[in-house]
């Protein structure tokens, strides 16, 4: 004992070396068991011991179905027992007897009719069978022993009688195929061939009439094939099953008919739904391989890809990208007519929203349409249905497409109908005027010489768009173009003047170039002066054009006065870039003297220390300077001698 009250403490807590399992234990206590010994066996050896051992047994088996006469399993055994004592009499009084209690129960017949063959009362046993077959038609193991044991015994004849009594009750195919199968080993075809009709109509299923044509396969090749054309005829629509059009096309395969087979092929598979022809698809596949040439191969791969695509197309009707990649399967393995219905197809398929981001794709499918018409197919009328109905389709009040307009436009210059596409042009601007459509229609009309037209068009596009520069600066370059400098000249007056535009910079800039083009040099002086009364960073540029044009007194004029002008205006970054500039043009183009006084406008930069501590312990405060000190301007300079002065003595202090 260890720990007082706390218990024994187990030391060794390492795993004993044998180790007990619950199975060895739960199986140690089995083996300890004492057996029951078995009853004595007992010897009859007298008729008076025998019948009294049998009036035991009866009574005991009395009991037990009196107890329960539902228990149909006591008497199964209470039968079983007479017949082992050859009481025949006693054990068909039984089964009658459970017979009447539950005339349902399969194995009472079963076992009664087995009994009455092992002692060879066939008769009896038929008696049995006919009974079971008449109460309980719809169990189809009676009437397979009833029909095994006339075919065992030999009565063909009345077997033949029981299959027919069987088959007015129109069970399910097992019972027929039985039927077949007798009349087959009987040798009667004639007869296996008219139960098969009866059958077909009984049960028009594929699967009924493909057993009829496969039987017909192994006697009569002329009667199969009449079989797959009456399975196709007799079942309509419901012969729209993959496996009767692979069967009759292997049929016609073996039978070396390989156009037939072909036939059936492309049919079933221009007819069939494509999700339920996956299986018909590789069979064709595989048929192709063996017996097709180089086209039929090809044709095989498009019909692959076909089908790809319409399953791809059936889950997203608006995929465009797919209806594209169709339509290319179809412009190189397909006929005009199949590319037609793909694009017929295809642009039925209107997005459902009005954002243009969703028509983008959708409309470069009416644009492709025309094209092929009018290229692949030739059909001038047909190519511009196509594009009116595009036009149409576009809801032109909230977006419109250019590049439609300018194809339609094009399409109809192609044709020489000058008049069509000056009437498509004039439509696009009336519902829907865009920068390209004015460009393309001025093109246009200038490489046909109507100079007036193409100004009616500027004048189109100015109104539309006022405050758009692009359309200004493209008017007065058409007009410098023609020689038009003076009508150039006022487009772009008309165009400063406007009092709002989006990009007035580039305005500026374009009226500046035309000038100087024209070297008209005091326009441009002119021109910059005016500028300047709206914004001031035109100085640098004002200077360099002078000295574009070598004028230096004029350059070295503008840089004072826009360093002056920055000056009052306080911009010290812009006036520290223009002293900058002005000091390279001096180093350039000035002198010793003009450099000197452009050195003496250069600002000097002041650092402004930190406060730091004097030696008394009190604080060494800087009064506020200017950043930059120009030469010859007073100044706050008070404390800079201070601050020379005691340099040292703060480097000190800081360190």
């Amino acid at each position: 004992m260890e720990g007082g009250g706390r218990g024994n403490r187990v030391k060794n807590k390492a795993p004993a070396p044998l180790q007990i399992t619950a199975e060895q234990i739960l199986r140690d206590a089995l083996s300890g068991q004492e057996t029951d010994a078995p009853p004595p066996r007992q010897r009859i050896t007298d008729p008076e011991e025998l019948a009294e051992y049998r009036l035991k047994k009866r009574k005991g088996y009395e009991d037990g179905v009196r107890r329960n006469r539902q228990g149909i399993g006591n008497w199964v055994r209470y039968a079983a027992w007479e017949e082992r004592q050859g009481e025949l009499t006693r054990a068909r009084s039984i089964y009658e007897r459970a017979v009447d209690e539950d005339y349902r129960a399969q194995i009472l017949w079963l076992k009664y009719a087995e009994m009455e063959m092992r002692a060879k009362n066939i008769n009896a046993a038929r008696n049995v069978y006919d009974r079971a077959v008449t109460l309980l038609p719809r169990v189809d193991q009676f009437w397979l022993k009833y029909s095994y044991m006339e075919n065992v015994l030999g009565n063909f004849g009345n077997c033949r009688a029981v299959f027919e009594r069987w088959m007015e009750w129109e069970p399910e195919s097992p019972a027929w195929n039985a039927y077949i199968r007798f009349e087959i080993k009987c040798g009667e075809i004639d007869r296996a061939r008219s139960i098969y009709k009866r059958f077909c109509v009984v049960h028009p299923t594929p699967e009924s009439w493909l057993k009829w044509a496969k039987f017909e396969e192994k006697y009569d090749v002329t009667k199969a094939r009449e079989v797959y054309e009456t399975t196709l005829e007799y079942l309509g629509e419901e012969a729209n099953d993959e496996k009767i059009f692979i069967a009759f096309a292997r049929f016609e395969e073996s039978q070396r008919e390989t156009e037939r087979a072909r036939a059936l092929y492309k049919y079933a598979l221009d007819n069939l739904p494509k999700k339920d022809a996956q299986d018909l698809y590789r069979a064709w596949i595989s048929f192709e391989k063996k017996t097709g040439d180089r086209e039929g191969i090809e044709d095989v791969i498009s019909g692959k890809r076909r089908f790809q695509y319409e399953e791809e197309i059936k889950n997203a009707p608006n995929n465009y990208d797919v209806w594209f990649d169709y339509v290319r399967l179809e412009e190189e393995y397909g006929g005009d007519d199949k590319i037609r219905d793909i694009y017929e197809r295809a642009i039925a398929n209107v997005p459902p929203s009005t954002e243009k981001k969703y028509w983008k794709r959708y409309i470069y499918l009416w644009i492709n349409y025309a094209l092929f018409e009018e290229l692949e197919a030739k059909d001038v009328q047909k190519a511009r249905a196509v594009y009116k109905e595009a036009v149409k389709l576009v809801p032109h009040k909230t977006f419109s497409f250019q590049k439609l307009w300018v194809m339609m436009a094009n399409f109809e210059i192609r044709q020489k109908n000058l008049a069509g596409a000056r009437k498509v042009y004039g439509h696009a601007i009336g519902l829907s005027p865009k920068k390209k459509i004015f460009k393309n229609y001025i093109e246009l009309e200038t490489q046909l010489g109507e100079v007036n037209n193409a100004r009616t068009i500027y004048g189109k596009w100015i109104e539309w768009s006022p405050d758009v520069c692009d359309s200004w600066v493209s008017f007065a370059h058409y007009e410098r173009d023609l020689g038009e400098t003076e009508r150039a000249r006022s487009l772009f007056e008309l165009a400063v003047n406007q009092q709002q535009l989006d990009m007035p910079e580039f305005l500026w800039k374009t009226y500046i170039d035309f000038e100087i083009d024209q070297e008209e040099y005091d326009r441009v002086r002119g021109l910059f002066r005016r500028l300047l009364t709206k914004t001031k960073h035109v100085w640098m540029t004002f200077a360099q054009f002078e000295v574009s044009v070598e004028n230096y007194d004029g350059a070295r004029k503008i840089y004072e006065e826009a360093f002056e002008a920055l000056r009052i205006a306080e911009d010290k970054e812009e006036r520290k870039i223009l002293q900058e500039m002005w000091q390279k043009f001096e180093m350039e183009h000035g002198n010793a003297d003009t450099q000197a006084i452009v050195s003496k406008k250069r600002p000097r930069r002041l650092i402004k220390r930190r406060p730091v501590m004097a030696e008394d312990g009190s604080e060494a405060g800087f009064e506020e300077y200017y950043d930059y000190l120009f030469p010859g301007e007073s100044g706050p300079t008070t404390g800079i001698d201070r601050i020379l002065a005691n340099a040292k003595k703060w480097k000190k202090t800081e360190a």
